[in-house]
Order: structure tokens, then sequence, then C-alpha cells
């Protein structure tokens, strides 16, 4: 998942095409834009692909790629992340530019917004200075109208000299539309789109200058070599006759007192009044792009008053609804799972299995999967697509922009809200979402503390618990909820404590400037959200718990009733860890699980009810009113509860997102800053609160 040679640079377009080609005519076609566009979802529609796309900046931060066909020929599509500019300052945008530069393209499909179509002229106009073929997809188009938008296309098509389309790329006629444009701008004799760009005249004669050395290279035309290597880039690609003429003009620039910064505010200055001077003949504009209602939402959502509180009140609300929801599924699953159970066990004996296979398969293997999926599929069912429809609707950028301030006091920006709301998901598309972090410095401080924000994962054990210590047994939902959005307020306090110290200490500087696009509020398509978010989240999570939870299993089961001496392994290992334990307000047994959950954070409870119970595999607990009693019977208090979920809430990340930490920073030791953090504070707030308990007389 990582950005390497393999997934940006020169060699990759020949590697797509042998992976997804099927005919020798097939075309590869960089699909480029600005974030929050569409574009994935252009994508999507014409691939008939799955690829995740959100309301919101910064959403596709890695490649994804897929194949369509027209009914002329075929086309590999590269989906790359958003990006404003080809003057890349960014590890997304370095990807996308060098895609589209040396990615061995054949064409690129932009996709702009328009109901923004002057902001997206910066990226297309560069783009065409590439030489490129480009197709311009000018989508959005039913938003812009309600706005009171209204683009000439024809003329659009005129002025730039390349093909326009505009779509609607929720409508499913779009993809015949894109796919008949590809077809006809590779049918005739493609010309190189004219620049419509005209710099200042010291730029326009050092690039005179530069031109008769000049000579296409990697598909790029000329006179974009000759402005990249003004700006220092892309010397490598050039001969050593052209990067000392280069070098000539620079310093001839410089001499003129335009250094290399002041050369690109040219540049962009250029690009943009070009932009205006197009967007100004082709838009028909009523004045109502932003509307009073948008910005009356707005100044309800971002304003000092009622912001916080209104984010806390949502996350209360969401926690409310999914507990509320998941109790009697839970139930009605772990009893038709268990009634399997029972048959499974019953069959198993009258085929004359031996006891070890079927503790190992049934009273091992599956009887902690069932335990797993009754626990955890019915909250994940409901707290996804809920999630889902706050991200889709557009209100996570609105986080980011209330938490921004925060985060800058603690040297960071508010790009880290984005990636932290991203960790509540998976923490390891957390860390893998810290690539729209421009900052090398910011992106550590965030990758480094997004385990402190409860995953997916996590969520099934600190419901439980609440449900069954802190809020009656379950019986108070809205007790549970604002019980749970207050360990998600203290980790999100945490998240900003801990990236303050590491950037007064390991990782010390300044907090970089931050600009973050709001989009507009959209209505979710209920259906989708829910098709997506059950097939691409929940299942997705749920099989992976459902991996590791049948082989621990069986595992845990077998060390259950392996004896060494008068106990068994498992008791032997608990034994070990019972001082560290009691001194965290735990047990040794507890300890154990959190270890042997390292895998996968989900199988933490149902580990340790395992290895409580006497016969070494799960006994008739899938319900949470029958495993209260078994945790208290072996010493369990509310302040023993408090302790676990704090130490679940702050502790190692699972084995998944440490091998991402490590392929995103390539370096052992933030990994093991990445580890060690969060449970040095889980220790520490485990160790407090057994204190006060034990003090109180609670423990």
């Amino acid at each position: 998942m990582g950005l390497t040679l393999k997934s940006t640079g020169r060699g990759i377009g020949r590697e797509e095409k042998q992976a997804l080609r099927q005919r020798p005519e097939d075309k590869l076609i960089a699909l480029a834009g600005n974030p929050n566009v569409g574009k994935s979802t252009i994508f999507n529609s014409l691939t008939g692909m799955k690829q995740h796309t959100g309301n919101w900046p910064g959403k596709t931060v890695s490649t994804a790629r897929g194949y369509c066909r027209s009914g002329k020929r075929g086309y590999v599509l590269t989906d790359l992340p958003g990006t404003y500019s080809l003057m890349a300052d960014s590890p997304e945008e370095e990807l996308a530019r060098d895609f589209i530069c040396f990615g061995g393209a054949d064409a690129v499909l932009v996709v702009c917004a328009a109901g923004c179509l002057e902001r997206n002229m910066n990226l297309l106009l560069q783009i065409l200075e590439t030489g490129r073929p480009t197709l311009l997809c000018v989508n959005l188009m039913d938003e812009a109208e309600s706005k009171g938008i209204h683009i000439d296309l024809d003329k659009l098509e005129k002025l730039l000299g390349i093909p326009v389309v505009g779509t609607v790329a929720r409508n499913r006629r779009c993809r015949a539309k894109l796919l008949d444009a590809l077809d006809k701008m590779f049918e005739g004799p493609r010309d190189r789109p004219d620049s419509c760009v005209l710099y200042p005249p010291q730029v326009e004669q050092a690039v005179e200058n530069l031109l008769p050395l000049a000579e296409e290279t990697a598909g790029l035309s000329p006179r974009f070599i000759c402005l990249r290597l003004l700006l220092g880039e892309i010397e490598e690609r050039v001969g050593a006759e052209l990067r000392s003429a280069a070098r000539e003009q620079r310093e001839l620039l410089a001499d003129r007192g335009i250094s290399r910064d002041r050369l690109q505010d040219m540049l962009v200055s250029s690009l943009v009044r070009a932009g205006e001077k197009i967007c100004s003949q082709v838009t028909e504009n009523a004045g109502r792009a932003y509307g009073p209602r948008d910005r009356m939402i707005d100044r309800i959502l971002t304003g000092r008053l009622l912001g916080y509180p209104l984010m806390i009140a949502l996350l209360a609300l969401v926690f409310y609804l999914t507990i509320k929801g998941a109790n009697y599924p839970s139930q009605w699953l772990s009893r038709g799972l268990f009634c399997i159970y029972d048959r499974l066990l019953e069959g198993f004996r009258a085929l004359g299995a031996p006891a070890w296979l079927t503790g190992l398969l049934v009273e091992g293997a599956y009887k902690t999967l069932a335990w797993v999926v009754s626990v955890m599929l019915p909250p994940m069912a409901i707290f996804f697509p809920l999630f889902t429809l706050l991200e889709d609707s557009g209100y996570l950028p609105r986080i980011a922009y209330n938490l921004d301030r925060p985060f800058c006091r603690c040297s960071s920006c508010g790009r880290q809200a984005l990636t932290m709301a991203m960790g509540f998901g998976c923490n390891a598309a957390g860390v893998v979402g810290c690539r729209i972090i421009n900052s090398p410095r910011e992106r550590l401080l965030a990758i480094i503390t997004n385990s402190l924000v409860p995953c997916n994962g996590r969520f099934p054990t600190l419901i439980a618990l609440i449900s069954m210590f802190l809020a009656g047994g379950g019986d108070n939902a809205l007790l549970s909820a604002l019980a749970l959005t207050g360990l998600i307020v203290l980790s999100v306090a945490l998240t900003l404590l801990s990236t303050k110290l590491l950037a007064v200490s390991l990782l010390k500087g300044e907090s970089s400037a931050f600009v973050l696009e709001l989009p507009p509020y959209r209505r979710p398509e209920l259906g989708k959200v829910i098709v997506r978010s059950v097939l691409d989240r929940t299942l997705f999570v749920l099989g992976r718990a459902a991996a590791v939870a049948a082989p621990a299993g069986a595992l845990l089961w077998l060390l259950a009733n392996v004896h060494l001496g008068e106990g068994n392994v498992l008791a032997a290992l608990a034994s070990l860890l019972e001082p560290l334990g009691e001194l965290m307000g735990m047990d040794g047994v507890i300890l154990l699980a959190f270890v042997l959950g390292f895998p996968a954070n989900e199988i933490v409870l149902p580990v340790a009810v395992m290895i409580y119970s006497a016969s070494g595999s799960l006994t008739e607990l899938g319900e949470l009113t029958a495993i209260k009693p078994l945790l208290e019977a072996q010493g369990w208090t509310a302040v023993t509860a408090l302790c676990v979920m704090l130490f679940s809430l702050c502790h190692w990340p699972c084995s998944t997102t440490l091998l991402t930490i490590r392929k995103e920073t390539g370096s052992l030791k933030w990994t093991a800053v990445s580890a060690l953090l969060p449970t040095a504070i889980g220790l520490l707030l485990c160790a407090g609160v057994a204190a006060l308990g034990r003090l109180a007389g609670l423990l």
C-alpha cells in the first residue's frame, strides 16, 4: 500500500498493460482531477468496480486500476489521487504527476466539477501543456444547474481544442458518453492541444532559448519540458547539453530577481489568469454557487459556540442508535449460532470423532467464531452505515475544520483530523490516509498517534463492557452511548496531547499551512450507503475477524487442554503476567488476551472469556447477560471493566496496522514508537485508575 517505484514513475504503464490488457489495441488512460470532483465515481461507472468514494478531499490516496471496453477497444483506467497541480508538494500529488508525465499513458481523462470549473482549470491547463491527448469530463452538471450555473460545453471545447463531455457521474448514461468520446479521440489524427497560457516575457524568452535544444521526452511536449527545467525538475530525464542550458537560463532569471519560488508564483498566476479568462467566456452564474442554506448550516456546524457540542452530540447519537439497535439482533444471532453448535456437537459424536478433534473444531474454533459473529456483526452493521452517512453528506471536512485550531496548537494541522476519522474505521486505513498530509513531520505525527482512536475491532469490546458494567446490563442504551462518547472524546484528547508531546520532543517543528476545501452538502444515496457499508466494511471486517477467531479458538482450546504439572499452558502464561495485570487493575488472563489478540483486536474479549472457562472452551455465553456473571466470578468489578476499556483504547496497534506503519514510514524506529507510545499511555492510565479504585475500596 506504500508509494513505491512500482506504483509511480516510468515503468508502471508497461506493467499495467501487461496485467490488464486483453488486446494489443487497448489504451492506457490516466484519470486525473482535483479532490472531490467525483473522479472515483466516474472510475466506478466506467469499470464497474467499487472504488470507495467519499464527499471529502483526500479520500483517494493511492492508485486504483480497472478495465472497461467500448464497442471498439478496451481501456485500462488508472484512478490517480486527487491533485490541484502538477507542481507537486505531497506524496499523492507526486504520484499523480509522475504517472501523467512518465507512466506511459496514452491519454488523460481530466474530471472537473461544473460548480467550480475555474478552480479546476489550473490542473487542466498544466496537463494540456504536457501535450498528452486529453479528454475533459465536466462532472456534477446537475449540482451546477441547481445553483444557477450554466456552462457552454461547445464553446469550452473550441477554446481548449480538446473534446469535452458533460456528465452526472451517478447517471448510468455517462458511461456510454465517455466511452464514445474516448473512441472518437483515438479514431482520427490526434493533434497536440495548443497551450492556452501566456507567461511573462522573461519566462517566455527563457523557454524560447531552450526550445531549439529540447526534444520530445516520454511523449511530453518540448515547451512543457523547458518549463519544468526552469523549475529545476526532470533534469535526470534530459541530455547534458539541455541541462547545462537550463542552468544558464535559471541563472539569468535569478540575476533579474526571479528566484525559483518567484518563478513558480509567476507560472501559477499566469495559469490562474488563463483559467479565469476561459471560464468567463463559457460560464453563466446566477449567483447561487454557495446558497444561503449552506452558509447557515456552516455557521452552525463550524461555529465556535455550537461546533464542538454538535460534534459530540452527533457522535453520541450514532452510538445510541448502534447500541439500541444491536441488542436484539445480537441475541437472535447468538441463539441461532449456538443452536448450530449443538447440532455440530451431536453430529461429531454420532460419527465417533475423537474427543480432541471435536474439542479442537467445535468447542474451540466454531464456538469462538460464533461468539465473535454474534457480538460483532449487529453493532457494525448499524455503526458503519451511520458513519458513512455523515461521510457522504460532507460533514467530515467540517470536523477537520473545527479541529484545525487545537491541532495547530499541537504543532500539527487539521488534516490530521481527517486521518483520525479514518482510524475509527480501521487504523491501518488511517495510517495510509496520512499521505494527504504534505509535511513529512506532520505526517509522522498523524501516523504515530492514529492508533489512539479505537478502530472498528475495538468497538464491540467497548460496547459490551459498557453495557454490562456501566449501563445496568445493557438496559440503558442512552447511558451506554454517553459512556462510549466519553471514551471517544478521551481518545481525541489523548491524540492531541500525544501529538503535542511528540512535537516538542522527537518531532520538533512549526505547523504548516492548512488549506481545506469544504465540499457542498450532498444528499447521500441510502441504497448505495447501505450496500457499500455492508459489503465493503462490515463483511470485510467481520471476515478478517472470523479468519483470526477460528484458528485462535482452536489454538486456545489446545493450550487450555495441554497440561504442565497441575495447570494448563494458558494458566501458566497468565500467571507470568499476573503482577503487571494487578498493577493495572486487571489480571494476567486479561493481559494474555490482549497479547493473543495482536492479530486482530476483535478477539480480545472472546479470548479472555475462553481462558476463564474452566473447560478451556466457550460455554453458553452468546448473550451479555450470561457473560457478566462469569466475569464477576473472576473478580471483575466496574473498575476492572474501566481499566480493560482504557487499555483497549490505548495499547499497541494490531499486526496489520504495524505492518502498514512500517511500510509507510520505512523505519523500524517509528514503528516501535507507534507501538510503545499508546501502550505506555494505556499502562499509566490503568495504573492510575487502579490506584484510585483501591483507595476508594472499589478494587
